[in-house]
């Protein structure tokens, strides 16, 4: 990922993320796919509505999708409103779906959605990562980074 696209995912409106992912597990790659999306779907989506709590992603018949994502019903919406948790296709080249079937199927690897979010262009996209599970030591070292960078910042604050 260069830099230009860094700085257009921050200044995108919606940026919907997966807080306890890296918490639970190490990015070995990340990739950037397209979802596809009913129409009170991405109305709800631009309003923030959706989350990627207990979201993950698999691969069937060569084709990726992330199950779990939970998008709330669009409040005008009428009789077409959409179904809450449904599956939803996201768009990868053949080689990156590929690549990802091979590495997942090694132990431990699984395919996490990090942050959805809307492009210049409007449309919704998500970041995906192939990711490697933490152990307990890991995620206990993750916290006490954590800590330590936050009592940093304090002190950093007292002294300015």
């Amino acid at each position: 990922m260069n830099k230009e696209q860094l700085e257009l995912r921050k200044k995108s409106p919606v940026q919907i993320k997966n807080k306890k992912a890296s918490f639970e597990y190490f990015f070995v790659e990340t990739y950037t796919a397209g979802i596809v999306l009913t129409g009170t779907e991405i109305k709800s989506i631009r309003l923030g509505k959706a989350s990627l709590v207990d979201t993950y992603c698999v691969i069937i018949n060569g084709e990726m999708w992330v199950k779990g994502m939970n998008v709330s019903p669009y409040f005008y919406g009428s009789y077409s409103n959409h179904e809450a948790k449904r599956d939803r296709k996201l768009l990868l080249t053949k080689r990156e779906i590929a690549h990802l079937r091979e590495m997942t199927k090694q132990v431990g690897f699984t395919i996490v959605p990090t942050l959805v979010f809307i492009d210049q262009n409007g449309r919704a996209k998500m970041d995906i990562a192939l990711a490697k599970g933490k152990t307990q030591y890991d995620k206990r070292q993750t916290m006490k980074e954590k800590e330590d960078r936050r009592e940093m910042d304090r002190a950093m604050k007292i002294y300015k």
